[in-house]
């Protein structure tokens, strides 16, 4: 049985009051390509709408903190922290980005380190659609999880 549908098939959210609370971190991330000017702006710092890679760390940050004004189903969460890294690929005129996300909870952080990774990339779109309207977003992904019932994960 789904834990987000109750006997009669309705949709519910999950009554976590019985868990314990542990220590949960989950890391996400997500690459978004694009053409050399744009990667050049971007690295040079000099788009006209301003710094949009410290932008973009915001926004994921912002992201990790609304998931639950997003998804349906996700409990608000007091978060203890949110990291935000960028690696450069220039081989691919692109970035990457990685959330980390950690509190001591009841319900885990993946969907909050997904969506901090997905609004940090829809702000890079958005902030130089005018120089490269064919970026691509992908590979949006969960790397690693850890606390809870379920335990550890890690992708690779």
């Amino acid at each position: 049985m789904l834990t987000h549908l109750d006997e009669q098939n309705r949709p519910k959210m999950v009554d976590v009051s019985p868990k314990n609370e542990t220590l949960r971190i989950a890391r996400a991330s997500g690459i978004i390509k694009m053409n050399k000017d744009a990667f050049e702006i971007i690295k040079k710092n000099t788009s006209k709408k301003g710094p949009v890679l410290q932008t973009a760390i915001i926004a994921a940050i912002m992201g990790v903190k609304k998931t639950s004004e997003l998804i349906p189903m996700c409990h608000p969460l007091l978060i203890n922290s949110v990291n935000v890294d960028v690696v450069e690929m220039p081989e691919n005129s692109a970035f990457k980005l990685i959330v980390e996300v950690k509190i001591n909870g009841k319900t885990g952080v993946e969907m909050e380190a997904l969506t901090g990774v997905s609004v940090g990339l829809l702000t890079i779109y958005d902030m130089v659609k005018a120089i490269d309207k064919s970026m691509e977003i992908s590979d949006i992904m969960l790397l690693n999880k850890s606390g809870g019932k379920s335990g550890e994960y890690l992708r690779f």
